[in-house]
């Protein structure tokens, strides 16, 4: 059991509150994960010639690092010295977000050489991802995740039930760029999704069966699907129960499985569309007496544009 959130604000004049309306969001949903939470803002993207990537370094960053905390000043100046002089790292206690005008590519060869201890969680020109252990309320005060801004995000508060309790397992999972993935639910063929998709070059990280759907339509884009196909694709090949919240640098998409046997609920008003698992954890939003609410169908693309 786990909780998925997904907020968009639709007027430019109110995404400032977007960390602000998601904060009871998360933690109401703490109840369905306790274990561990994560979250993917989507903000105002960098310049055209730019990336930013999300890092996450835990207390064992190496390098020289004070006990307990991370030696981001030395990795920004390692990068600076070996990549880009123009990188800029702004960092927010175990987790960093850096901006580059290196290519993906080259950015992620060189964190895997140089510091093989920080995880690359993210990478784009809009996402930025946070995702750690703990109570999602513990999660998000120790980022101060309610005073983001942006135009949508998506979270997740897991209940570990197949695969480890870590940063590394935690959601959002992520793929190619500007693109998350969150799950509630199980899949039962994910080892046969990598078997297929690993000879074709896909890496995983972890073996937690949410990494298969993400890789799975990471697949599908890269070959030149678009997300709608690739989630059409996607109820053919992924087997299990599933509801799958996902954000691109435009989108918020949701899906469930022909069974729909795991909850999700829709909240939209002319200000916001909001996705829960539950109610409870949309009854603080402004006018959400006045929402249109549904539930998803099953098999059944729900896509809105930022």
């Amino acid at each position: 059991m786990c909780g998925i959130v997904g907020l968009l604000i639709k007027k430019p004049a109110l995404r400032a509150a977007l960390g602000e309306w998601m904060l009871p969001m998360m933690v109401k949903m703490g109840d369905r994960g306790p274990d561990s939470a994560g979250l993917a803002v989507f903000t105002e993207p960098v310049g055209e010639a730019h990336l930013k990537f999300s890092l996450y370094a835990g207390t064992a960053a190496g390098h020289g690092a004070a006990e307990g905390q991370p030696a981001w000043h030395t990795l920004a100046r390692d990068l600076i010295a070996a990549l880009d002089p123009s990188a800029s790292l702004h960092p927010n206690g175990n987790h960093a977000i850096v901006t580059t005008t290196a290519t993906a590519q080259a950015f992620r060869s060189w964190l895997r050489r140089a510091w093989p201890s920080v995880h690359l969680l993210s990478g784009g020109r809009a996402i930025d991802v946070y995702k750690d252990t703990g109570h999602p309320r513990e999660v998000v005060a120790r980022y101060g995740l309610q005073a983001l801004a942006g135009t949508h995000l998506v979270g997740h508060t897991r209940m570990a039930t197949e695969s480890a309790v870590t940063p590394a397992h935690a959601h959002p999972f992520t793929a190619g760029t500007d693109f998350c993935l969150v799950h509630n639910g199980s899949l039962s063929n994910p080892y046969s999704i990598r078997r297929k998709l690993e000879p074709l070059g896909i890496e995983f990280e972890t073996d937690n069966d949410t990494e298969a759907a993400c890789r799975f339509l990471e697949w599908r884009m890269r070959e030149g699907d678009d997300l709608e196909a690739a989630l059409a694709r996607g109820f053919d090949e992924l087997d299990g129960f599933y509801t799958f919240l996902m954000g691109t640098h435009d989108k918020l998409a949701l899906v469930r499985d022909a069974f729909a046997c795991k909850p999700a609920i829709v909240a939209e008003t002319d200000d916001y569309v909001a996705i829960s698992s539950e109610f409870r954890s949309l009854a603080h939003l402004p006018g959400v007496q006045h929402a249109t609410l549904f539930e998803p169908k099953p098999e059944t693309l729900y896509v809105w544009k930022v």
